[in-house]
C-alpha cells in the first residue's frame, strides 16, 4: 500500500485544528496523539505515551517542570501572559492638621520668615542644652555626696574589732569538717 507523506496545501489561510494534551498542555496537531476514552465516556487526548503513562500513574502535572500547568503555577511563561500596566496614582496636594498642631498653626509657621524660625529653633536648642546640663550637674553632686558617705563608712570599718586581726585565713587551724 502506497502512502503519501507530504501534502501540499495551496490555501494560505487554512486553519489547523489543534487540541491540547490533557496532561502536559502541549499542542496536538491532527493525526497525532493518543486518544483515551474512560468507562464514563470521558475522552482524554495525550501528546505521547509518556504523558498517557504519567496520567494513568496519577502523577500531578503541576509537580513536573516541563508541563504547562507547572509553568503557569510558577509564573515561568511570562511572555505569553498579558501583563497589566500598573497605573500610578497621582497624589493630589492637600493639607491637613498633624497631631499636636492645627492647620492654622502650620499655615502660620509656613508664612513666617526664616530668620524668625531660626531664632526660635536656636532658643529651643539652648533651653534643651541648659536642661541637660542642669540634670548632669545634679547627678554629679549626688554621686559626690554618695562617694563622700562611702569613704567615711570605709574609714570607720577598716579598724580591726577585738581579736579579729589575729585570726588567720578562714578554715585554718582546728576546723572540723568533712574531708
Amino acid at each position: 500500500m502506497w502512502t503519501c507523506r507530504y501534502v501540499i496545501i495551496y490555501c494560505s489561510n487554512w486553519d489547523v485544528r489543534t487540541e491540547l494534551c490533557r496532561f502536559s498542555g502541549a499542542k496536538i496537531y491532527p493525526g497525532r496523539g493518543i486518544r483515551f476514552v474512560r468507562a464514563d465516556s470521558q475522552v482524554f487526548l495525550f501528546a505521547n505515551s509518556k504523558n498517557k503513562r504519567y496520567f494513568h500513574n496519577r502523577l500531578k502535572p503541576a509537580k513536573l517542570a516541563w508541563t504547562a500547568m507547572y509553568r503557569k503555577q510558577h509564573k515561568k511563561d511570562i511572555s505569553q501572559e498579558t501583563v497589566k500596566k500598573r497605573r500610578r496614582t497621582t497624589k493630589k496636594p492637600y493639607s491637613r492638621s498633624i497631631v499636636g498642631a492645627t492647620l492654622e498653626v502650620i499655615q502660620k509657621r509656613r508664612s513666617e520668615k526664616p530668620e524668625v524660625r531660626d531664632a526660635a529653633r536656636e532658643a529651643a536648642l539652648r533651653e534643651i542644652k541648659e536642661r541637660i546640663k542642669k540634670t548632669k550637674d545634679e547627678k554629679r553632686a549626688k554621686k559626690a555626696e554618695v562617694m563622700a558617705r562611702s569613704t567615711k563608712n570605709q574609714s570607720k570599718g577598716n579598724l580591726p574589732k577585738g581579736g579579729a586581726a589575729n585570726k588567720g585565713p578562714k578554715g585554718a587551724g582546728g576546723a572540723k569538717g568533712k574531708r
